[in-house]
Parts: C-alpha cells; sequence; structure tokens
C-alpha cells in the first residue's frame, strides 16, 4: 500500500508542477458543459415523434398526400439520399421485413403541393439486411454541410441500430412547420 501512496503522489505533484489552477479549472468547466449539452445533441425522436414502435407518424389522407411513392419526386423526398422503402417491402413510413428503424435520423422540411404546408419530415433509415439496390434517390434540397449532421443526409445513420448494414430510408412526418412571421 505504501508503494501505491508514493505512486499516487509521485502523479499528483508531477500534475500539480505542470498545470495551473485555472487551467485545471477550464478544463473542470469545458467537461461540465460538454455533459450538460450531451442530451441536446443533433438526434432525431422518431420513436417518440412518429415512426417509434408506440407512436405512429402523421399520415395525411389519401387527398392530402399525392404523388407516387415509389418515385423520387414525390413530395415528401425532397432531401432524401438512398433507396426507397416504398420499392423494398416497406413503406413511406415502416421498414420492410427483417429491418430496423435506425433511431437516429436527418431532418428536412418539405412543403406538401396539397395543401402548400411545409412539414417536417423524419428520414430514417433501416438497417440490418444488405441494401435494396431499388429506387435510388439522391434530392439535396436543403441539404446542409457535414457540420450540421441532423440535416445532412451523407452519413450512415444506421450506427445508432443494432446492425450498421443500411437497406432503404423512409420519410416520416413528424409536425407541420411554422409559419415564418412576415
Amino acid at each position: 500500500m505504501a508503494g501505491f501512496d508514493k505512486l499516487t503522489e509521485k502523479f499528483a505533484r508531477r500534475i500539480a508542477r505542470g498545470t495551473s489552477r485555472r487551467s485545471m479549472l477550464a478544463w473542470l468547466g469545458a467537461g461540465m458543459t460538454g455533459a450538460a449539452t450531451f442530451p441536446v445533441l443533433p438526434v432525431a425522436r422518431a420513436a417518440t415523434h412518429g415512426g417509434g414502435p408506440t407512436h405512429s407518424p402523421v399520415i395525411a389522407g389519401i387527398d392530402q398526400d399525392p404523388g407516387d411513392r415509389t418515385s423520387c419526386d414525390y413530395w415528401r423526398y425532397c432531401a432524401i439520399d438512398g433507396f426507397l422503402c416504398t420499392c423494398c417491402g416497406g413503406s413511406v413510413s415502416s421498414c420492410p421485413p427483417g429491418t430496423e428503424m435506425s433511431p437516429i435520423t436527418w431532418i428536412g422540411t418539405c412543403t406538401n403541393p396539397a395543401d402548400n404546408r411545409a412539414y417536417i419530415i423524419s428520414y430514417n433509415d433501416c438497417c440490418g439486411t444488405s441494401s435494396c439496390g431499388q429506387c435510388l434517390c439522391n434530392r439535396n434540397e436543403g441539404d446542409r454541410p457535414q457540420v450540421r449532421p441532423q440535416s445532412n443526409n451523407d452519413y450512415n445513420w444506421c450506427l445508432g441500430s443494432q446492425s450498421s448494414v443500411y437497406n432503404c430510408s423512409t420519410a416520416v412526418i413528424v409536425g407541420v412547420a411554422l409559419d415564418q412571421p412576415k
């Protein structure tokens, strides 16, 4: 035990000689700030806002949800990048059988031509089996640089699920965007 005490004392004295109190307080403050801001990182909450197993996504009626869901021109796909789940055995808001929806996502705001309202779209990747390979779409409207990952579609968002193998992408409506003040 005496050897452990000497080693601990030697280590503590070396740190005390090499750093100032201000430096140590700065590192402590940075660590506390980082820990406090960690829960607000841009990770989508698809499981609680549509797309999860307990909540259903916002689905407009057929008249209010126009377009071919297997086409890249479908209005919800304004910021999608990947294979469409509607061509792979899933739907616009659900994954094909044998895959799971990643809880991490990117978001976009798309305008529905039927009612001219902007909707917040959560683009969730379905993961677990190899790429579907059908209906590849790469629309980058409103895509942001990779320094804003929540608005960028160039990541493999499957890293938040049990399998990091990408299959296809969904477009879940999570809400109506607020009107901009005029």
